[in-house]
């Protein structure tokens, strides 16, 4: 149960440029450029509630079984079916603009998310400690 706990952004490399290559709006982006995002995890064997707290009192939870489609929910509030894949302890999902992949890494929760389109490729790599 690696991933359970409570965590806080640490720090992030390419938010800004991976958040403007999926459509994110300017002023989102500010608010969120320094937001220490608070991702809370309860994980039971392959069961996972994920629940990220975003700037302006915004919360997104998605629950999932690793290996079978869920019903998720993008940051921006669009609905979606994916399945989340584990693989040597990393969590892989696609969502619909981006790829994502979740380890924990030296006690630390990364997230690396890909996102690529007419503009090119763009990575964030969010870094989150435990609190």
């Amino acid at each position: 149960m690696a991933f359970n706990g409570k965590w806080e952004t640490e720090s992030q490399e390419g938010y800004e440029p991976f958040c403007k290559l999926i459509g994110i709006p300017d002023d989102v982006i500010a608010k969120g450029r320094d937001f220490k995002l608070v991702t809370e995890i309860v994980q039971n064997g392959d069961d996972f509630t994920w629940t990220q707290y975003y700037p302006n009192n915004h919360v997104v939870t998605n629950k999932f079984i690793v290996g079978k489609e869920s019903d998720m929910e993008t940051v921006g509030g669009k609905k979606f079916k994916g399945i989340v894949s584990m693989e040597g302890g990393k969590l892989t999902i696609s969502f619909p603009k981006y790829q994502q992949t979740t380890e924990i890494s030296g006690g630390k929760l990364v997230e690396t998310s890909t996102a690529s389109g007419a503009q090119g490729t763009a990575v964030l790599v969010r870094t989150s400690k435990k609190v």
